[in-house]
């Protein structure tokens, strides 16, 4: 019996989970920063993992004082991430679980990327048709760590939070996680646990 049979359904977080694109999601921050004029590091940007894009555009421009409206910093480094993200799509380890219970189980992915362009991501990499629900950032008022993305997953999915499992690779997702009352698989440092 493996160790996911025991929840009611799965809830996978897309970026860095299911699929490889932060490589994609930083090379838009970097031409983003270049068309407004400022910098950003690597370093930085790994300190945002799971945050959704307008959270981060609403740090920069707190942090960084420019006088930039946070939608439009966050709808730019999006049209930038769209014309890049096809590049930048390989997948990771945990989609064989998304597989495996593919029709068997309830599953969404629950994510900080906008739902028509995570929808597309998961298109390209034909991971797609294996879920039932894909909730992005467009459809919750609060984000990562608020419980809301998972919330309304399970709500989509007719499952009561504490029977559902959360894969996650970011510290907000885990937080989101947990108050969702939700178990969670840190997918960074725990094998597949398929066999």
């Amino acid at each position: 019996m493996s160790r996911y049979d025991q929840y009611d359904a799965l809830i996978f977080d897309l970026d860095g989970t299911l699929l490889d694109s932060m490589p994609g999601h930083y090379a838009a921050w970097q031409k983003t920063a270049a068309d407004f004029g400022f910098e950003v590091s690597e370093s930085w940007y790994h300190t945002r993992g799971g945050s959704p894009t307008i959270l981060t555009a609403t740090t920069l421009v707190e942090q960084l004082h420019l006088d930039i409206e946070p939608s439009v910093l966050a709808a730019h480094k999006m049209q930038c991430f769209a014309e890049v993200m096809e590049a930048h799509l390989e997948m990771l380890p945990f989609t064989e679980v998304a597989r495996r219970y593919a029709g068997k189980k309830p599953m969404a992915v629950g994510t900080g990327t906008l739902t028509d362009i995570a929808t597309r991501m998961l298109k390209k990499a034909e991971l797609l048709h294996l879920f039932d629900v894909v909730v992005g950032a467009d459809q919750v008022s609060a984000h990562k760590p608020s419980p809301d993305t998972f919330v309304r997953c399970a709500e989509l999915l007719s499952v009561t939070p504490s029977k559902c499992l959360v894969f996650e690779d970011a510290v907000f997702g885990f937080d989101a996680a947990a108050a969702a009352g939700m178990d969670v698989i840190d997918v960074r440092v725990t094998d597949v646990g398929l066999d």
